[in-house]
């Protein structure tokens, strides 16, 4: 086998990292709006008289089974970004980089075991549970998603905007759409029901600029005179 040349090894962690931002993306948002759907709100979500119907109880199982495989390609993102930047990631930036992706990740499997709470105490005949199980539940899951784990996506957003900004892999618009994206996380994620779907929007615009920027750098092959 053909040894790869310093060019296309390290061509190879972006087009990673942006295919892996751009799935993550996806699956992330998918399963927000499962999840909003799935779980009621407003006076149906106290009582929870809406999540004996079948169709959201079905949306909510759809979106238990997609978070786990975005945590995957968002510990994978992690990876790849890291890779590519290297020897010359400022320690301080990288430790809050890699600390607030590990925290998000966690924040969000245990919210979708929260969830998941939720939908197991939902009784097969389709009658209501109890309102102090299902309250509880559905505050816990939408406090550790909304409260904690985009706390610490704002984090992340901002300090992969600075790193990218410092070595210059990131535009300028790019670097302060990050710092708008970490204050509407910071600010409103839980008080404005849908902002935390501004998380994987912007996962997926830097995944896209990965990818364009790795195909525009790729070095083409010689041509034979």
């Amino acid at each position: 086998m053909r040894e790869k040349g310093p060019a296309q090894q390290a061509l190879e962690a972006p087009r990673a990292a942006g295919l892996a931002g751009v799935v993550f993306a996806l699956l992330l948002a998918a399963a927000i709006v499962l999840v909003r759907l799935g779980i009621p709100g407003g006076a149906d979500a106290v009582t929870a008289r809406g999540f004996t119907d079948s169709a959201q109880r079905d949306a909510l199982r759809a979106a238990l089974a997609l978070v786990p495989f975005a945590g995957i390609f968002f510990l994978w993102f992690i990876g790849a970004v890291r890779a590519h930047v290297g020897d010359a990631e400022d320690r301080f930036l990288g430790t809050v980089f890699l600390g607030s992706g590990l925290v998000f990740t966690a924040m969000m499997f245990g919210a979708a075991a929260a969830a998941g709470a939720v939908l197991a105490v939902a009784h097969p005949a389709g009658t209501s549970p109890a309102p102090a199980t299902w309250d509880f539940g559905r505050h816990f899951a939408y406090t550790l998603m909304t409260g904690y784990a985009m706390r610490m996506a704002a984090v992340f957003v901002t300090s992969l905007s600075v790193i990218g900004h410092r070595l210059g892999v990131l535009p300028r618009p790019l670097t302060v759409l990050g710092a708008l994206t970490a204050l509407v996380l910071l600010l409103l994620s839980s008080n404005v029901p849908w902002a935390e779907l501004v998380f994987p929007a912007w996962s997926l615009l830097i995944g896209v600029y990965i990818l364009v920027a790795a195909r525009r750098a790729r070095p083409r092959p010689a041509t034979a005179r």
